[in-house]
């Protein structure tokens, strides 16, 4: 395992710990649940728990990163023209003068 697998799979354990915390906290504010914040935390410590069991499975059986969907391949550089030139837009003329008559007033 290196650095970018443990900094990839912390992150993603950090954040499944707050955003179940933050649901849990949520739900017992609104009442939905009878949960004290200890138990909250407690209880949020179980995702992540299972985040880093599956981030561990994904770098050791598929692609090296706590990611299980296969990564984008980049795209070829030759795809791209090296100097396109600029888009010219037009633009039309403008009124010589503007028609003769009385100006309206509000």
């Amino acid at each position: 395992m290196n650095r970018a697998f443990l900094a990839d799979l912390t992150e993603r354990t950090v954040a499944t710990y707050v955003q179940a915390l933050g649901g849990l906290l949520l739900a017992d504010s609104t009442h939905l649940m009878s949960l004290g914040s200890v138990r909250a935390a407690a209880v949020a410590a179980l995702p992540a728990v299972l985040a880093v069991v599956k981030g561990a499975l994904g770098g050791s059986l598929f692609s090296g990163s706590a990611a299980w969907l296969p990564a984008p391949k980049p795209a070829a550089a030759a795809a791209l023209p090296a100097d396109p030139a600029p888009a010219t837009i037009p633009v039309p003329a403008a009124d010589p003068a503007p028609a003769a008559g009385p100006t309206p007033t509000a």
